[in-house]
Order: C-alpha cells, then sequence, then structure tokens
C-alpha cells in the first residue's frame, strides 16, 4: 500500500528511487502533466512500486529506455524538486551548463563536468550513439517522440499567447475597446502572439536539435538564417554567387525546422567522428552551419513548406468534403490518443494549418472531446457530493477546475477516468453528441474567413486550449460554446444517472454460477479471508524473495488447485480499493480501521500485461468481503510461465498488534504449527488473523 507523501520533494524522491537514482536517468524533461524521462537502464525500475506511489497518476514505459509518469497539475514543482536532488545526489547527472531550466526545459548528462565549454556543447550521453531504429514499429515510436519532444517545452508559452487575444477577443465584444480591432493597444496585444507565431520555427528546431543531442542553439541559428531574407522583406527568388535561391515564408512552419532539424543531427555528428577533438569546437558548428543551411535552403525548405501544404489541403478537403465525418472522428479519437501520447502531431497540424491555410477546423471539435471529458467529470463529481466521498470529491473537482479553467484534459484522464474504464461509455457518448451538434450547425451556420471564404466548421486563427476562457476566439463562438455544452451535459447525465463504476457483484446464491460460501464472516472483526480456493503456504514458499523477506508485510500464499482455469478473485476484507494495477494482477484494499491488504496474482504477472485478468472494480469502490474483484485465467498464467500463487499481505503490519497466518487446521492451533503447516482453504476461510 501506499505511505504517505506529503510534498512535491517527497514526491520527487520517490520516483527517482523507483526510477533506479539520479545516476540511471539520461534525459528528463516534461509537458503540462507528465514527466518524459529516457533511462540508461529500463531494466532497473520498479514499476509497481512506480504506479503506488502517491500522486502518481500512472506510468508506462515507451521505446527506447524511455518512461512516461503522469503527475498531473503539481508536475512543474515535482520536476524542479527531481532536478534539484538529482544535482545534490549525482552532479554529473545534468550537466554544468548555465542556462537556467525552464519550467518546461529538459535535462541530460553533461559530457563532462569539468569541461570549459559546457554552456557550448550539447550534452553527450548515450543518447548521441543510438542506434537508427530497425523495424517501421520502431521508427513509427521514434518519429512520434522527436515530433513530441520538438513541440513539449513550447506548449506554456504559445497557450499563454493565445489567452492574450482571447482577452482582447472579449474585451472587443464587450466594447472595451471603441475602434475594434484597429486600436493602437489591440495591435500591441496582437503582436505578442504573432511574434510567438513567426520565431515559432526557431524554437522548434533549438528543441529538436536538442532532442537529437546536438547543440541547440546550432538548429536555432540556421533557422534563423533560413528566415532572415523573409525577415528583411525579400521576397520571390535571390541569386547568391549565381545560386537562385527560393525565398519562402517559413514563420509559423512545422515541417522545416523538424526535417532541417533531423539533417543536422546527421551532419553534426558525423562532423564530430571524423574533426579531431582539438578544433570541434570551432570547425563542427562552422561546417554544420555551411552544410546543413545550403542544403536546407536549396531542398529541405521547399520540401517542407510543400509537405505543410499539402497535408494541410488534405485535411481541409476532409473538412469540406466529409464534414459530419471530420466533426465525429476527431473527438472520437482523443480518448485514445491523449493516454498514449499520441495527440502532439494533431497540434502540429494546428499550427501548420494556420500557417499555410491562415485558420484551423480542428481546434473546434478536438474542444468537443475536452468538454465530454470535463462532463463525465463533473458526473463523478455530483456522485461524489451525494454520497459523501471526500476523496474522489477532492480529485473530481480539481481535475474539473483545471480542465474547465484551464483547458487540461489530463487530471481528469488519469485521476478518474482511466480509473473507471465505465466512464468511456459515457465519455464517447458525449463526443458522439457534441460532434454531431457540431457538423449540423456548421453546416447551417458556417464560418465566413476575413477573405469571403465559407468554411463548413469552427474555425479558429489561433492555437489554443479548449477552456471556457478560449471559447472568443472561435469564429461562430456561439456554434462553438452549444456544441462543447452538448457534449459536456451529455457526458455528465450519462455518468450521474449510470454511475462511474462497475455494479458491485451481488452476493453469490445456491442456483448462481458466482456462488459465495457463506463462510464470509468471523467473530474477529480484522480476519482476512482467502480470496480464491486453494492450498494456504507461508510466505517463504510462494518462491519471491520479496515476500518471503516480509518487505511488504505478513501474509500467505494461495496456490490454486492444477485444474483451476477461469476462477474469481473476491475481496478479503470488507474496504476501499485503494490501488489497482493497470494490468491486473495486484490491488490494494483498506479497511475502514486502517488494515492495508494487498493481494497480487502470480508472480512476474506484470509481463503479461494484462492478458488472463479482467477487472470488475476499479479505484475508489467500496467492496465487503467476497465481493468478485476480478477473473483470473489461471491457466493462462501457467502458460505463460508464471507461477499461479496468490499473494495476500498486510502492508502496515509493522502498526498491527499482531498479524497471524492461519497456516494450520483447527486442531495446531501453536504458532509454530501454524506457520510450518500448510492446509486446503475454500475461498471465504479465515487466513490471517490481524489484531489491531
Amino acid at each position: 500500500m501506499k505511505n504517505a507523501v506529503d510534498t512535491p520533494a517527497s514526491l520527487a524522491s520517490h520516483i527517482l528511487d523507483a526510477l533506479g537514482g539520479a545516476n540511471n536517468i539520461q534525459e528528463f524533461t516534461h509537458c503540462a502533466t507528465r514527466l518524459h524521462v529516457t533511462l540508461v537502464d529500463a531494466s532497473v525500475v520498479d514499476l509497481r512500486r512506480l504506479e503506488s506511489v502517491p500522486g502518481v497518476l500512472g506510468a508506462f514505459p515507451r521505446g527506447g529506455n524511455r518512461y512516461q509518469i503522469i503527475i498531473g497539475g503539481a508536475v512543474a514543482s515535482v520536476y524542479e524538486r527531481m532536478m534539484s536532488a538529482m544535482k545534490s545526489v549525482a552532479p554529473t547527472a545534468l550537466g554544468t551548463s548555465e542556462e537556467p531550466a525552464t519550467p518546461m526545459g529538459t535535462a541530460k548528462p553533461a559530457a563532462s563536468a569539468s569541461s570549459n565549454t559546457a554552456s557550448q556543447e550539447p550534452p553527450q550521453s548515450s543518447a548521441s550513439h543510438r542506434a537508427f531504429p530497425r523495424t517501421p514499429r520502431a521508427w513509427a515510436g521514434a518519429i512520434l517522440d522527436y515530433v513530441s519532444d520538438a513541440f513539449r517545452p513550447l506548449l506554456g508559452v504559445l497557450l499563454g499567447a493565445s489567452m492574450i487575444i482571447a482577452f482582447a477577443n472579449v474585451a472587443m465584444a464587450l466594447g472595451f475597446t471603441p475602434d475594434g480591432d484597429t486600436a493602437d493597444g489591440w495591435q500591441a496585444l496582437k503582436a505578442i502572439w504573432e511574434v510567438m507565431f513567426v520565431i515559432l520555427p526557431i524554437m522548434i528546431a533549438t528543441n529538436a536539435a536538442r532532442r537529437l543531442n546536438v547543440d541547440p542553439w546550432l538548429g536555432g541559428a540556421i533557422m534563423a538564417a533560413l528566415m532572415a531574407p523573409q525577415i528583411a522583406g525579400l521576397s520571390g527568388d535571390i541569386s547568391v554567387f549565381g545560386v537562385t535561391i527560393p525565398i519562402n515564408d517559413y514563420s509559423g512552419s512545422v515541417f522545416v525546422p523538424l526535417l532541417m532539424s533531423a539533417l543536422l543531427g546527421l551532419i553534426y555528428h558525423g562532423l564530430k567522428r571524423v574533426i579531431p577533438d582539438s578544433v570541434q569546437l570551432v570547425f563542427v558548428p562552422f561546417c554544420s552551419l555551411v552544410v546543413v543551411y545550403s542544403l536546407s535552403v536549396l531542398f529541405v525548405g521547399p520540401l517542407g513548406v510543400w509537405l505543410g501544404g499539402e497535408l494541410g489541403a488534405g485535411t481541409a478537403w476532409l473538412n469540406t468534403h466529409v464534414p459530419f465525418l471530420f466533426a465525429l472522428l476527431i473527438p472520437m479519437l482523443y480518448p485514445f490518443l491523449v493516454p498514449l501520447g499520441l495527440h502532439w502531431p494533431l497540434n502540429a497540424l494546428m499550427l501548420m494549418n494556420i500557417q499555410t491555410l491562415g485558420y484551423d477546423f480542428v481546434q473546434g471539435p478536438m474542444g468537443v472531446w475536452n468538454f465530454a471529458c470535463f462532463g463525465v467529470t463533473a458526473g463523478v463529481l455530483v456522485l461524489a457530493i451525494r454520497e459523501r466521498d471526500s476523496a474522489m470529491r477532492q480529485t473530481s473537482l480539481s481535475a474539473l477546475l483545471a480542465g474547465l479553467l484551464g483547458g487540461v484534459s489530463e487530471l481528469s484522464l488519469y485521476g478518474i477516468h482511466l480509473q473507471h474504464r465505465r466512464t468511456y461509455r459515457w465519455l464517447l457518448a458525449g463526443c458522439a453528441a457534441g460532434g454531431l451538434s457540431s457538423a449540423v450547425l456548421s453546416w447551417l451556420f458556417p464560418s465566413v474567413l476575413p477573405s469571403g471564404q465559407v468554411i463548413h466548421g469552427v474555425t479558429t486563427t489561433a492555437f489554443a486550449f479548449s477552456s471556457l476562457l478560449t471559447i472568443p476566439v472561435f469564429n461562430r463562438a456561439w456554434v462553438y460554446a452549444l456544441s462543447i455544452a452538448i457534449a459536456f451535459a451529455v457526458a455528465m447525465m450519462l455518468t450521474v444517472l449510470f454511475d462511474y463504476r462497475m455494479p458491485q457483484s451481488a452476493r453469490k446464491t445456491a442456483d448462481s454460477a458466482d456462488f459465495v460460501d457463506p463462510l464470509w464472516h468471523a467473530e474477529s472483526p480484522n480476519v482476512i479471508f482467502a480470496p480464491i480456493a486453494g492450498t494456504v503456504v507461508g510466505l517463504d514458499a510462494v518462491g519471491d524473495p520479496v515476500f518471503a523477506s516480509k518487505a511488504l508485510g505478513e501474509g500467505v500464499g494461495i496456490m490454486p488447485d492444477d485444474s483451476a482455469g477461469v476462477e474469481a478473485v473476491h475481496a478479503p476484507i470488507n474496504g476501499t480499493i485503494k490501488t489497482v494495477a493497470k494490468t491486473g494482477h495486484a490491488f490494494g484494499i483498506k479497511t475502514d480501521d486502517g488494515v492495508e491488504v494487498l493481494v497480487h496474482i502470480g508472480l512476474d504477472t506484470v509481463d503479461m500485461n494484462g492478458e488472463g485478468f479482467a477487472l470488475q472494480i476499479a479505484k475508489g469502490d467500496h467492496v465487503a468481503a467476497g465481493d468478485v474483484l476480478l477473473r483470473v485465467d489461471f491457466a493462462t498464467i501457467i502458460r505463460s510461465g508464471h507461477s499461479p500463487v496468490v499473494i495476500v499481505t498486510v502492508v502496515n503490519t509493522m502498526a498491527m498488534t499482531s498479524v497471524m497466518p492461519l497456516l494450520a487446521t483447527a486442531d495446531s492451533q501453536t504458532a509454530d504449527a501454524q506457520r510450518s503447516e500448510s492446509r486446503v482453504a475454500a475461498a471465504g476461510e479465515p487466513i490471517i488473523d490481524v489484531e489491531r
């Protein structure tokens, strides 16, 4: 069970320990809600321990020794504490650059703590020499990670700038600026957003170069050089030493800095292999600048502009010719893309649409998904208030406020929805209702661009998170507002009417296939019952050194019968589900008087990724002894090469007066006999006696 973790510093310490310590961290950054970590050796990570840390909403591995850890709104504070802890424990783990770490920054190992050029050279690590992906799936994952890491650190500044546009639109709509968008004040505010958009390619190139272990300022400098003629007011083609160079508008471009930085990575690391160390400081940047700039201005830049234009035109064609499908597809996909971190390329598409088309039409349908997500959270809040569930009330309220005011969906998604999968039914229903409403209203009341072009869809010229505060940035704002209101209301009402938790299993009767033995009662209030039938053995006999050491508390193991197939695993005690492994192989229950019980199905079954486990409960559910928690295919566990033993321990044994495993039969009452013998128990028979 979880120990108390009250501060970001303590949370950071627990996460570092579960990741294998500061020296095991190779690269480190974060986005709005998640920590993104690249490790030296992912095999030393204790995923179960990491997921059990209070404040960690979830954690999952990615390819290339990468992990994502979902924290929520406190991610920046945890990141800063982890940075401080890593510097104090292992100074060489973070480099010696004088550049301060930004809230959305990245930390990497330095090449040498004593180098005088640390602030100029990029961090060098084993990441510099990563092998190229070998399979199409690995290539796809690497590309998605590359795009995500290039955009993630920019999220805060882009959204902050877009909020300025939102407030300016509200002020103009309310008549606070009588001259409209021609007022000097409006133009000054608008310049904040526009300058962000103009220099966006330079910021993307800087982050992309850093991701490839290249001097980030080199990537930014080359992108700035590509944009220099445009900034100087030149257009068309210019002749340089007899070579005709096309002048393109790269402001707001996405593909060009990504492609240019990828080329820079190849050239840069190739040069470092052939140029002597003594002159690398001068000649690696010099040669990189000349070669990459020349190739980019002639080939990469035009290619990136063409790719961006074609992709924008393709999505615009979909929005124009099949608007109903587009309005439904985007919100219905997002609930599955966001948990996997695959939504970042769509953010790039939004920015690219603004650059190539002058407007974006993806953010409207995306807002439908966001507000359906917030609607489910509001429904959970209503039920939590009704049932006086203080823990869920606090979780849902903070997630709802973060969503409605900040447009952050991850707190709802990881804090509630993925913990209670039943919510996805109501979430998708809200997405469908809002998407359909948006499609119908957009067809009847299309957006009209300043150029006079008619678009059947909600459009915007800004990049903004979908929140109540950003509604004014959309064209046909009332259509957008009504669509997200419908998505919110439908998702909320369905959650309130049909609950967010799986129905509790009724007590089994004699004529039911799920019959529960009537032995789920005992004179002692803290008796722990057998969750399944089988042979009860001591922890020394389960075959796992961690459990045998009693590090996770005193308890017993239960070996199912050899003929066991799909069996129900029952709650061994009355209480609240406090932890549930995503794979279904382990869960924790806490009784009202503080006894913390861990039930672990099989050894190393986390490797099965949920195969053979069918959960019927979720975190936060209240259960009674005998309720069915999940169904397990023990035959699948055995075929996978794992032990099927079910382990039950009292995690906070040290806080109890006595925890006695009941291993012996009724006529063997001595403590020595109980610890040395084993017995066959039916589900519902007492297996552990706890004295507070």
